[in-house]
């Protein structure tokens, strides 16, 4: 890849009329075929873009590129993929490029902010010791994590395998700050020791870490056949929920029951791995399977949700009454499938509350073969109910050609799950192959769309958008200035909800602290509806924190330095 291009584009509206405000649009364009993964929203507003890249240049930074030196002790190019981070502020302007290389092929699966500032990465490595990789292969592919700092600076990395191929498909932080990662095990390889922990030719691995990354528990769960991990939420109890697409019939104790909930070997690790085999029968070829672990990574229930035929479950969300569950069917009313297709494949939808159990279905089609890639749930402030639903996609093309297919699309729906808009979203020249990846509803309104964009097989740009949307903005509850975290210690961010008349690049404001006795201790100026401010220098007690826009709007805060 090299650097990045800006370039305006439309939205073309399906229903209703278009409310989306363009307010910009980046493309990072590639000659090879790089995998855009995920875009992940900071604290401050800003955008990490993340996926797996084959560098130029033996894996020189390009002319101009922000990316790092490469690592001194490197004795032979990569000719690999590469872990590919850019990471865009609040403008769609780049902040720094990173990669992180190992000597073969390492793609970066899935990325989570952590509440102390920077991110966990985590992917799947081909590699063995060497360039940017510290630790040896442990047998196939592994799990490669990487904690970075928000400046892209590596604080520590760790490799999780054994003799098995394992994959990293979902990170998410936990309530102790540590993690939960989750990926796959495929079993059956010459390289497993006898008796090998392993319920069908695919597995799910979950692995519970410490914030140092100190490993303390492995989970492995399966049954019959193919189970492969696709999504990981945060529940609010501290615990997580899996989704799941299963190819597996449930397991019984005649089938392998004394590897339920026993001790597996193979695993290179400091603790014993607890097994769930797989309790839920599948209804059809392929079927949504819902895990719910506690905080100590401990199966507290699982549901199967399908037709009689393929169902692919694809992300989740928290919702205000439990879970929403999404995905991809090609059944009709079956199993316990209460809604039909039109066309293809159409997107499915279930509701759950906390306890799993069933609250509403419905399905939506775009003709074709739907796909779903992300989905966002807009919150009411205290959190009490749910406003909206976000989803986001592509169409394939199956059978006959419909103008938007290879097209990102958006589909607004209320909480209950009924359609309210939806749009496809073009590029100011429109490429053969358009196919969003990921999709982000963020606190002021705004939208941001990741994917990638293609007029030939080989050569995928990565496609970024941010969209202003007044429909969205609407229902969102703000408050004209807020200061978390309050009480604070080194740093704070100063987030400003003022209506104003200027929007995109044209708002602006002054942020001034002023300790009580009216002093003026620090003043800047900013673009941005988030702010980081240093409060190091500030001794005990409170201070009173002021914003002006540049449309002479005010508001106050009260900020407490610990």
């Amino acid at each position: 890849m090299n650097k990045i291009y800006s370039g305006a584009f439309f939205l073309c509206s399906v229903l209703g009329i278009s409310a989306q405000e363009v307010v910009w649009q980046k493309d990072i364009k590639s000659s090879t075929q790089d995998f855009l993964s995920q875009v992940t929203t900071t604290i401050d507003q800003q955008y990490l873009i993340t996926g797996s890249s084959i560098q130029t240049g033996n894996g020189m930074p390009k002319a101009g590129s922000k990316s790092q030196m490469p690592n001194a002790n490197r004795q032979q190019p990569n000719n690999g993929y590469d872990f590919h981070l850019v990471k865009l502020n609040q403008q769609g302007e780049e902040v720094w490029e990173k990669y992180f290389s190992g000597q073969n092929h390492d793609f970066l699966s899935a990325t989570v902010n952590t509440q102390e500032g920077g991110f966990l990465l985590a992917g799947t490595s081909f590699s063995g010791k060497g360039l940017d990789k510290k630790e040896d292969s442990k047998g196939g592919s592994d799990i490669w994590l990487i904690r970075i700092n928000e400046f892209g600076d590596e604080l520590w990395q760790k490799t999780i395998g054994s003799a098995s191929d394992e994959e990293a498909r979902a990170v998410i932080q936990t309530t102790d700050m540590g993690f939960f990662v989750a990926g796959n095990r495929t079993t059956g390889s010459l390289r497993e020791p006898q008796g090998t922990v392993g319920y069908g030719s695919k597995d799910v691995l979950i692995v519970r870490l410490d914030k140092n990354g100190k490993e303390l528990s492995q989970l492995i769960l399966g049954g019959k056949g193919l189970d492969e991990v696709e999504k990981m939420i945060p529940t609010k109890d501290g615990g997580a929920l899996l989704g799941v697409y299963s190819r597996s019939g449930a397991l019984t104790m005649n089938d392998n029951g004394s590897q339920n909930q026993g001790s597996a070997s193979g695993i290179n690790h400091q603790s014993s791995a607890i097994n769930h085999a797989k309790a839920s029968g599948n209804f059809g070829e392929g079927d949504y399977w819902i895990i719910k672990l506690n905080k100590e990574g401990k199966v507290e229930w699982e549901k199967n949700f399908g037709g009689t035929g393929d169902d692919h479950l694809r992300t989740l969300a928290l919702t205000s009454t439990g879970y929403l569950i999404g995905g991809e069917s090609r059944s009709e009313r079956s199993g316990n499938k209460t809604v039909g297709i039109e066309e293809g494949t159409d997107l499915w939808l279930i509701s759950l509350n906390e306890r799993g159990e069933e609250l509403w279905q419905k399905s939506y089609n775009f003709k074709n073969r739907d796909v779903l890639m992300g989905m966002s749930v807009l919150h009411a402030s205290d959190d009490k109910s749910s406003k909206g639903i976000l989803l986001g996609g592509y169409t394939q093309a199956e059978g006959r050609i419909e103008s938007d297919d290879e097209t990102f699309w958006m589909l607004y729906l209320d909480q209950n799950g009924n359609e309210q808009w939806r749009k496809h979203v073009k590029g100011e020249s429109r490429k053969r192959e358009e196919r969003l990846s990921d999709i982000k509803l963020n606190k002021d309104g705004s939208i941001i769309l990741a994917g990638t964009s293609a007029e030939e097989l080989g050569k995928e740009n990565w496609k970024i958008v941010k969209l202003g949307d007044k429909q969205i903005d609407q229902l969102i509850e703000k408050q004209d200035i807020r200061i978390y975290p309050n009480p604070v210690s080194d740093y704070a961010y100063v987030e400003i909800g003022i209506p104003s008349t200027s929007s995109g690049q044209g708002f602006e404001a002054e942020i001034v602290v002023y300790d009580m006795g009216g002093r003026q201790l620090q003043s800047l100026k900013t673009k941005n509806k988030v702010t980081k401010i240093n409060t190091q220098n500030l001794v005990q007690g409170a201070y009173l924190v002021t914003v002006k826009t540049n449309d002479n709007k005010t508001a106050n805060a009260k900020l407490i330095k610990k």
